[in-house]
């Protein structure tokens, strides 16, 4: 009930907008045309990288990284208890309890994971289930597969998160982007002494939004905003309507362990019934293998792929509406992307280039918090912290 109340709310300001022509200080603009290059490879290391360990028992998995980012997961926790508590005053109670509850019926490994998440920061139950399932229906994004003349691949996106939720006049930013900046991290997913794929996450957080299985694919997911969104599939799924439904970064996560190729994860995340509507961004090591697959609930509704023969065909870029339809007037980061990706051109494509186009109006914007650039064919992964200080669009 709570996450339903909160996206009703931010749905309704989405439909209640009124055009505004955004001022010259916000416009749209592709820092290429400038010359500009704002990629430093040595930012990468800013993000600490971390191992999850998969033959170690789920309860244990994360408390090494919970522990050291209990501090920055309670303040997340806190940013949501101030937004929240004000317009619902019991909405603590139904977190502690209906949330606590909920846990339980939660898959495995998931369950013990988060329950150990819990165990290992003292942080009640409830408010760890909240930090992992309110990425479901929260977040806004730019995917991009590229692929260069030669017909290397080039997988990159940027996580926008913190819609509606807190704007800080003091420092005009978004406050829950500005805490989950704070908590980004990598981590190397072992099993039986090898890496089975690679991720950034935000600490504590056990789903997947973007993954990269070395030699295999690459996947992003980016929010789909549609009338059967994420809290309409939650519900289903708690009285037993969906029985076989994925939570979608779980889905991701399961495609990352499972799955070894580009086909197979294609597969998968096309068919595989799902809680939430989402654009799946995938990525291989062969020319050509990159698709976006616009889900529902309970299919594929759309599929766009990289096509040699169009002349824009070499790559594919994905934001958060159908690319059959345009996007809402107020959140156009497809047009200002694209013209960024033609002023980069084909041959350029590489991890300086498509970095530079992430960096630019609006596809960087204040809820950006961090772009991350992967490779699949020699399992190169960055993750760069990104913030847009000064005159940008809040989203």
């Amino acid at each position: 009930m709570l996450l339903l109340l909160v996206f009703v709310l931010a749905t309704t300001v989405i439909i209640d907008a009124k055009y505004v022509p955004l001022p010259a200080k916000f416009a749209d603009k592709c820092i290429l045309e400038d010359g500009v290059n704002l990629y430093v490879p040595d930012h990468q290391y800013v993000v600490p990288w971390f191992t999850i360990n998969l033959d170690s028992a789920p309860h244990d998995r994360w408390t090494h990284i919970a522990a050291q980012y209990k501090p920055h997961i309670i303040e997340l926790i806190n940013v949501l208890k101030d937004l929240i508590l004000p317009i619902f005053p019991d909405a603590l109670d139904i977190v502690h309890e209906a949330f606590g509850a909920l846990n339980e019926k939660l898959p495995q490994p998931y369950r013990d994971e988060i329950t150990g998440i819990s165990d290992a920061t003292g942080i009640p139950l409830g408010e760890v289930v909240l930090y992992n399932i309110f990425y479901e229906i929260f977040t806004v994004c730019t995917s991009i597969v590229a692929q260069d003349p030669h017909g290397k691949l080039i997988h990159a996106r940027n996580l926008d998160f913190g819609l509606f939720l807190g704007w800080n006049a003091t420092i005009h930013e978004w406050s829950i982007s500005t805490a989950l900046r704070k908590m980004i991290i990598n981590i190397n997913w072992v099993k039986n002494g090898r890496i089975v794929f690679k991720s950034n996450n935000f600490a504590g957080y056990v789903g997947i939004y973007n993954g990269l299985k070395p030699n295999g694919f690459s996947v992003t997911a980016n929010e789909r905003f549609d009338s059967q969104g994420g809290y309409i599939g939650i519900i289903r799924w708690l009285i037993g309507l969906e029985p076989n439904g994925k939570w979608m970064s779980w889905l991701t996560r399961e495609t990352m362990e499972e799955e070894t190729t580009y086909q197979g994860a294609f597969n998968r995340l096309s068919t595989q019934d799902i809680l939430s509507p989402v654009y799946y961004i995938i990525g291989g090591i062969n020319p050509g293998e990159g698709a976006i697959i616009t889900r529902s609930l309970n299919g594929t509704v759309l599929l766009n792929t990289l096509n040699s023969s169009d002349p824009n065909g070499w790559y594919l870029l994905e934001t958060n509406y159908d690319l059959n339809v345009d996007p809402l007037f107020l959140d156009d980061r497809r047009t200002p992307g694209r013209h960024c990706m033609q002023t980069l051109g084909q041959e350029n494509v590489n991890f300086a280039g498509i970095y530079n186009v992430l960096s630019s109006r609006t596809n960087l914007n204040k809820l950006t918090t961090y772009t991350v650039l992967m490779q699949v064919e020699t399992g190169k992964f960055e993750t760069h912290i990104q913030n847009c200080p000064g005159d940008c669009w809040p989203w």
